[in-house]
């Protein structure tokens, strides 16, 4: 089955009693004055990092993004998480004038009653996890060409035609998480537990890689092996660049030190050079 969009995605979330109190309070404002000036100010923030792709072709133009790119997947994530929160939230807001964390607490202390938080953290976090549809069959689940067992799936497999609904985090497939008739998802991992943790990202490069390679029939432990190989090629890579990226900052840093020294001893000379002699008259 097709994957829901968005928009089924927030509103199966809702039906989570807590998580649905939770938007209902951000729905009091639309969204868009509630995400679109956070956006906005962060986006444009992002562009001033070290391999932006602008809004556009047009105003990217000739710039390299990829060769003057810098940050992991990871170390933008983290990035992110402080522009945020201690970037965008500590700044005053031209519409609130005053920081949006300062304006969160005073609105929870006009509050008769504290805001109620989610039940269960995990839960409100798969929540908002993509899901695919699949049938339990008697392997298990498979997705991304993968499987995936737990012995709590033992009382479906092969045993039922109706689609459960399963959450995976693109950045670990390592599991995936299965939601029984109750709501209550359980974490199922790789039936082969020795198979290395791989990112979405990495599993279709991979595919890629084996498709281009004439490879028709994919098998899960070419997977892994081929995202394994890249990997150690964009660390090797990555590794490579930073030396080269390090070694022309210290040259262009020695460039600039050596033009500095030169015209400052040009200026030191010019300053203490003996004077041109004074014309002398003679009398005879």
């Amino acid at each position: 089955m097709q994957r829901n969009s968005t928009r089924e995605r927030w509103f199966a979330a809702r039906r989570n009693t807590v998580s649905g109190l939770i938007i209902d309070h951000l729905a009091r404002r639309t969204s868009a004055d509630t995400l679109s000036d956070l956006i906005g100010t962060t986006m444009g923030d992002v562009h001033l990092l070290p391999g932006t792709t602008f809004s556009n072709v047009a105003e990217k133009g000739a710039y390299p993004s990829e060769k003057a790119s810098v940050l992991t997947l990871v170390e933008l994530e983290r990035w992110l998480a402080l522009q945020v929160g201690g970037v965008y939230h500590q700044s005053v807001h031209s519409s609130l004038l005053k920081p949006p964390a300062a304006a969160w607490q005073d609105g929870l202390a006009r509050r008769r009653q504290a805001p109620r938080k989610p039940a269960d953290p995990q839960t409100f976090f798969l929540d908002f996890l993509p899901e695919e549809w699949r049938l339990i069959r008697r392997d298990g689940i498979q997705m991304f060409n993968i499987h995936y067992w737990d012995n709590v799936l033992s009382p479906l497999a092969g045993r039922s035609s109706k689609p459960v609904l399963i959450k995976y985090d693109p950045r670990n497939l390592s599991r995936v998480f299965y939601r029984d008739g109750d709501g209550h998802y359980w974490p199922i991992p790789y039936r082969n537990l020795g198979a290395p943790p791989i990112s979405l990202w990495e599993q279709r490069e991979a595919m890629k890689r084996l498709r281009a390679e004439g490879r028709r029939l994919i098998d899960e432990r070419l997977i892994f092996e081929t995202a394994l190989t890249q990997r150690k090629l964009v660390d090797s890579a990555r590794k490579s660049t930073r030396k080269r990226r390090n070694k022309e900052r210290r040259q262009h840093l020695q460039a600039i030190n050596t033009d500095t020294q030169a015209s400052s001893d040009s200026a030191h000379a010019s300053e203490y050079a003996s004077p041109p002699p004074f014309g002398v008259e003679e009398w005879s």
